[in-house]
């Protein structure tokens, strides 16, 4: 996780420090160390409490069993399973805000460890999720199928890669993570050996912002940008339910950019730092400390907004959520009428450009765009 927590009497702060003395001047951070104790729990537990519930139900109703699942289903089922993993981080970091890291040293390897393995995965599956839908889109114009148990395999092989991926650029996290005595309390950071801390920091921080962040987003705004134009374009679709789909598109960058470009702008900042020593003054320091925790405490909100955005905007998701409660009422001994329900961004392009009716929705393949 990154320097948000513990902070030293140095120019930089978190779980991820090392000894700036060397070229920063000692600096007093108190204020920053009581602010940390007290906005961060609070953002913490509203992160927890809206992002568990939402992701919990997500988990549920795309685990159950189904006849298919497209690509976007899976990577929204692992995005839904990395949020949750991230999440169960948070009260370990909220407690060290307030008291210092007092769970020893491999609980902090691991802490730091599951939260930078998944903050990075839900980057990637943002990415990918953007990625089926522009495939779908042109498998369809193509006349192929994304369907068979080739490219069931090949879903499984790309979300194995998204995991490694993630698990690989935070491997320094937990190798380099130690528990370590600060003039105030116990502090879970990354101590890099002398020889390598600074040009090993600035690396890292580096890849993190490009992959994921720059990365991602160009990515998805390649794929959303020819998604879109291919929906403006589409004939035989409603032009309500049309606008409705490339609304979301849009959203989905915007609250993307919105919350992730702050966050990396200040990692950018930090990363400078640390190769050309640029802050040398005591409250730019502290300023520095106090926007890197309020932009990740933002972009730590996908956590929360991901479940909106990807699955829940979806007819199918409502739909499953509709069958599912049928099912309890009807071992319950109830009988619920059924609820028809008007697709919100769901719709299937054939090749004559018709769209599907619902139930043929429910079962879509990777030719039917779903958004």
């Amino acid at each position: 996780m990154d320097d948000d927590h513990n902070v030293d009497d140095y120019g930089d702060s978190g779980n991820d420090s090392y000894d700036y003395s060397d070229y920063h001047t000692v600096c007093d951070k108190e204020a920053v160390r009581s602010f940390a104790g007290l906005f961060l729990p609070a953002i913490y537990a509203l992160v927890l409490v809206v992002g568990l519930a939402g992701n919990a139900l997500v988990v549920v109703v795309y685990a159950a069993p189904r006849r298919r699942r497209t690509l976007t289903d899976v990577c929204i089922l692992n995005l839904a399973v990395s949020d949750l993993l991230l999440l169960f981080t948070l009260p370990f970091w909220a407690a060290d805000a307030v008291h210092g890291w007092r769970l020893g040293e491999a609980a902090c390897k691991v802490a730091t460890f599951l939260y930078g393995t998944n903050f990075g995965c839900g980057m990637f599956l943002l990415a990918c999720i953007s990625v089926d839908r522009y495939r779908s889109l042109a498998c369809h114009a193509a006349g192929r199928s994304g369907t068979g148990q080739r490219a069931r395999r090949r879903w499984l092989l790309v979300c194995v890669a998204i995991w490694v991926a993630a698990g690989f650029l935070a491997l320094p996290d937990l190798v380099f993570s130690k528990v370590t005595h600060t003039s105030h309390r116990m502090a879970c950071m990354a101590i890099y050996p002398p020889s390598m801390a600074r040009p090993a920091k600035a690396t890292m921080e580096l890849l993190e912002v490009t992959l994921s962040f720059l990365l991602p987003f160009l990515v998805m705004v390649a794929c959303y940008s020819w998604v879109g134009r291919a929906l403006s374009r589409a004939a035989g679709v409603q032009r309500d339910r049309k606008w409705r789909a490339l609304r979301v598109l849009l959203a989905m960058v915007a609250v993307f950019l919105l919350t992730q470009l702050p966050y990396n702008v200040v990692k950018l900042c930090r990363a400078l730092d640390v190769i050309y020593a640029l802050v040398t003054d005591c409250d730019l320091s502290k300023g520095l400390d106090r926007a890197l925790q309020v932009t990740e405490s933002l972009a730590l909100t996908h956590a929360c907004i991901n479940p909106i955005l990807y699955a829940f905007v979806g007819s199918s998701f409502r739909g499953h959520v509709l069958r599912t409660a049928k099912c309890i009422g009807q071992r319950l001994g109830r009988h619920p009428q059924r609820i028809d329900q008007e697709p919100a961004v769901e719709m299937a392009l054939n090749t004559n450009t018709r769209t599907h009716s619902q139930s043929a929705s429910e079962d879509n393949d990777t030719s039917t765009l779903t958004i």
